[in-house]
């Protein structure tokens, strides 16, 4: 175990032992719980915050998320909540889930393909929540 593995190992442990001391109910809670909390911005904000404000004419939000998926795919897929949080936000400013597959698909090419089928199995989680929510 490398040394930065064991120190975030031990910040893990020294917050899940601050988080119990806090409430005994986070006894069992996990790290990756996070993911759930992070809110979906509202397309409008999104269109605000990556496009439109700084860059008028430029690429809309539904597409500067894809190019995001795709980097974050093509990295190998290591960044679940990343990639979960974007699936989200491209949902939110309407993009189809056939359209986040096809991003996903084409990173195969440059992250492989564990990194894609990775992904993929992250995006249906999300989609699956994103259409029991309706």
């Amino acid at each position: 175990m490398s040394d930065f593995t064991k120190l975030f190992q031990s910040m893990i442990e020294q917050s899940q032992e601050m988080a119990k001391a806090m409430n005994p109910a986070l006894e069992k809670f996990q790290f990756p719980d996070f993911t759930s909390m992070m809110p979906t911005m509202p397309k409008d904000a999104m269109e605000m915050a990556f496009g439109n404000t700084f860059n008028p004419g430029g690429l809309d939000a539904k597409t500067r998320l894809f190019v995001t998926l795709g980097g974050l795919v093509a990295q190998g897929s290591q960044l679940e909540p990343q990639i979960k949080l974007t699936v989200r936000h491209a949902l939110e400013v309407g993009a189809t889930a056939q359209e986040i597959a096809e991003v996903i698909g084409q990173m195969s090419v440059f992250g492989g393909v564990p990194a894609m089928t990775k992904a993929m199995e992250l995006a249906q989680a999300v989609i699956a929540e994103h259409e029991e929510g309706k």
